[in-house]
């Protein structure tokens, strides 16, 4: 069924999320900047959990998932700053307008969309807090990038102006995520995918007040800049979920704790939660009545994906296809990769590198993170 498109001045219904608005999202992106600055909470101990020390394994993985995790924390926080819902004020357009033209448009790909951005940033900073709090509760040392967050923002309106630690302005989105999930041959058996589409260069978010202005679309509200933002942030948000299904997936095998297993398993499975309704959400830029269109501005074109129809980027597949996972065995439905050479640390750092999220960072900051990255997949389960 087609999603129902957002109108450009909008009241929006109360709905099963929309207590979230005036509590835990009211000032939006300022609670996860909030909960990030108060550093580690102290985690309650409940009645029978060990206070014994990890092993060095363990602690290897919680540091690197808390490491990816306040990644993860910078990036959404950006996107929930200029289009979550509840954040941004409306651009001085129409007096009855309620929401930006981002927020818009990121509407049009779904009418929950800025409640889901919202919602996936409070959960990816609750992870980080939580991974350093138990890091700490152990005995371990927990993850600090305060010294790194310098990279320029946003300046749109919207945009709280500060300093990050990921770039989202200059992006080059893997795409090839969406084939992959769709095909039914495993990338941990060799296989490799095409990109859905070539997102080269990109921003994700608007990057100024200027990038909200833009030719008016007949066919839904906004404009076609605009959208076609919305839309490369839409695959982006695909991108970053999947890559911490399989992150999860590769650490979980390599854990011995089971208190950490426990820890892996469930973060792991939030991290597929968000994975999957961004599947549909970025399916819903490259289908009608969003697309086809072309970015007037950029030169960015999205086509139907439905016309003609390929089973391999068809939208309205959102589940994962089943793949082969060893020879004589027949096909099942996983998450994958789930091996370290294409999901585990090494593979998400050179992933997000490639994306284009460290531009501009140290090489201080990138060295601090491989090494992490190494010494997590050197982890290995231990006899009990």
């Amino acid at each position: 069924m087609k999603k129902k498109l957002h109108p450009y001045s909008i009241s929006r219904p109360v709905d099963r999320r929309s207590f979230l608005k005036g509590g835990l999202l009211a000032g939006g992106a300022a609670v996860g900047a909030g909960l990030l600055a108060t550093g580690p909470l102290a985690l309650a101990q409940s009645k029978g959990q060990s206070s014994a020390s990890l092993n060095a394994g363990d602690v290897a993985i919680l540091r690197f998932l808390a490491a990816a995790e306040l990644i993860e924390s910078d990036l959404w926080t950006q996107y929930a700053e200029l289009g979550g819902i509840g954040n941004n004020p409306p651009i001085e357009v129409d007096p009855n307008q309620l929401l930006n033209p981002y927020q818009v448009a990121l509407s049009n790909l779904d009418s929950d969309g800025p409640q889901y951005i919202s919602s996936n940033t409070l959960d990816e900073v609750s992870h980080a807090t939580f991974l350093n709090a138990y890091l700490e509760s152990r005995g371990a040392e927990p993850v600090n990038f305060d010294e790194f967050v310098t990279l320029p923002g946003s300046t749109a309106q919207g945009s709280t102006g500060s300093s990050r630690l990921t770039n989202l302005m200059n992006l080059n989105v893997d795409t090839s995520w969406y084939v992959r999930y769709r095909s039914a041959t495993n990338p941990d058996l060799g296989a490799t995918f095409s990109q859905a589409i070539t997102l080269t260069g990109v921003t994700a978010i608007p990057r100024s007040d200027a990038d909200y202005e833009g030719k008016s679309n007949p066919n839904f509200p906004g404009n076609d800049h605009i959208q076609a933002i919305a839309n490369v942030a839409g695959f982006h948000f695909g991108y970053i979920e999947q890559g911490g299904s399989s992150l999860y997936a590769a650490m979980s095998q390599k854990v011995t704790d089971p208190e950490v297993l426990a820890i892996t398993l469930g973060i792991g499975g939030d991290e597929i939660a968000h994975f999957l309704e961004w599947v549909d959400f970025a399916g819903n830029g490259v289908q009608a009545p969003v697309a086809p269109f072309a970015d007037p501005i950029s030169g960015l074109k999205f086509p139907n994906f439905f016309s003609p129809l390929n089973p391999l980027i068809q939208p309205s597949l959102i589940f994962p296809v089943p793949v082969e996972f060893k020879p004589n065995l027949p096909p099942v439905s996983i998450i994958r990769p789930l091996t370290d050479r294409f999901g585990g640390a090494v593979a998400t750092i050179r992933s997000f590198t490639a994306d284009g999220l460290f531009i501009g960072q140290s090489q201080q900051f990138l060295n601090e993170l491989q090494a992490m990255a190494v010494a997590a997949d050197s982890a290995v389960r231990s006899a009990p």
